[in-house]
């Protein structure tokens, strides 16, 4: 079932008859097959150049039990609607899927708790709830409650959001509940996140509240019904699989296994000392002004065999407080208790699960099972099939050479939700440029 509109496909437009500017786009990972996809259909010379052998970057897949998943991003935000609008484009509107509903669990030094379900990237709303309590303690839960007594300063006031969430709520509600979630979501800790880039709604929010607490309540009140995340029948890998189709359909060229050494705002020259002209576009943050802030995750998917998961003790998943005795993962995410399409593709009492490592374990095989029985308390019969790859991701990048665009990670967008529609903005700024050219400039 399609949950979302589908938008018609518009055909590409024909190349006019005067040759229009070529465009170099660096890196082939989303924003980059966004962009080339984009470009080639609006008739525009479109050259992909990517270091490795594949496209896709992070939106990668793997093959576990006969069956695809996802290596690394495994599900959309569905703020905005561009990642669905996207997807019906390229036909794949029939297949976004919604994630079972159950709530987010936190393993910290208390034990295993759900999370208090009225918060914000862990923020609570309620802080009278049992929740609340359950999972920082009565302390926890009492020194939060001086947000509500305490005047609220203007958001510039707050360094960052740990600074916000410490000063508001105090510290049990950072490390407790805070900061698995952001460590999780985000890969960073809450005082390295500025609060716009935590929560676009944030800000404005505590402008127009007198509680840290008032505010998140603002956000969720405003948040349209429904999940806020969604994925793809079979993986959200197909989404990339798609965008190189359809931009080759287009006219695209691309370029694997080829390293830029160098570039500037009339093309790029690559390791084999082949220059190749045009307008760029980087959408890799290595070949741009280069990473300022990483983060490395290392992703084990498993196959198990254990009936003790069959009810999803966890829910969908869990995130983990640092610190924790006994487990190393940062999150666990039970991939076929989350996705039915993947359940439906796997015998009884086996299941698929995804912990994330802030490192490679010493021991890849021990140390998953021992995070998975101590995350779940369920006995692991057998540990069929174990996959890790570490992934880098780029939190900041350096500007760009003067003249370049930069999409994606290249220009500090991280998220499908965010990365898509700013890659699509910029294909339509360059098309318009192109388009005015083609007709002796724009008026004025």
């Amino acid at each position: 079932m399609n949950h979302f509109p589908a938008q018609p496909a518009s055909p590409p437009v024909s190349p006019a008859s005067s040759p229009p500017t070529r465009v170099v786009v660096i890196g082939a990972g989303v924003a980059g097959l966004v962009v080339a996809r984009d470009l080639a259909r609006s008739g525009i010379p479109v050259t992909v150049v990517e270091a490795s052998d594949r496209t896709g970057g992070q939106l990668a897949a793997i093959r576990v039990a006969g069956i695809d998943v996802d290596a690394a991003a495994e599900s959309f935000a569905t703020r905005g609607g561009a990642v669905a609008a996207l997807a019906s484009e390229l036909g794949l509107g029939d297949d976004i899927v919604l994630p079972a509903q159950s709530p987010a669990w936190l393993v910290g030094r208390r034990g295993a708790h759900p999370l208090p379900a009225a918060s914000v990237l862990g923020i609570p709303a309620d802080l009278r709830g049992k929740d609340l309590a359950a999972a920082i303690g009565r302390l926890g839960a009492w020194r939060a409650r001086w947000d509500s007594a305490v005047p609220l300063r203007p958001p510039e006031a707050y360094r960052s959001l740990g600074d916000l969430v410490r000063r508001r709520m105090g510290a049990r509600v950072l490390t407790g509940l805070v900061a698995p979630v952001v460590r999780g979501v985000f890969s960073t800790t809450p005082d390295a996140l500025e609060l716009a880039a935590a929560a676009p709604a944030l800000p404005e929010a505590l402008r127009m509240s007198r509680s840290l607490g008032a505010a998140v309540e603002q956000i969720r009140s405003a948040s349209p019904a429904g999940s806020q995340v969604a994925g793809l029948r079979g993986g959200v890998h197909r989404l990339a699989s798609a965008l190189e189709r359809d931009a080759r359909a287009a006219g695209a060229q691309f370029v694997l296994g080829a390293r830029v050494v160098r570039s500037d705002a009339a093309g790029v020259w690559l390791g084999s000392g082949e220059h190749i002209g045009g307008h760029v576009v980087s959408a890799s943050a290595a070949a741009a002004g280069g990473a300022a802030r990483t983060r490395t995750i290392t992703v084990a998917t498993a196959v198990v065999d254990a009936p003790d998961l069959d009810d999803a003790p966890r829910g969908t998943g869990a995130l983990v407080e640092d610190g924790v005795v006994g487990v190393t993962a940062r999150a666990l995410t039970h991939s076929s208790a989350k996705w039915g399409w993947l359940a439906d593709r796997l015998p009884a009492h086996r299941h698929v699960v995804r912990l994330s490592y802030d490192e490679l374990p010493d021991d890849p095989e021990g140390t998953v099972c021992a995070d998975l029985r101590a995350i779940t308390g369920a006995r692991i019969d057998a540990l069929v099939e174990l996959h890790v790859r570490t992934w880098t991701r780029t939190l900041e990048a350096h500007p760009s050479t003067s003249g370049q665009d930069a999409v994606g990670e290249a220009a500090s967008v991280t998220g499908l939700a965010s990365i898509v529609p700013a890659a699509r903005a910029t294909a339509e700024r360059i098309s318009t440029d192109v388009r005015a050219a083609r007709h002796g400039g724009s008026e004025g």
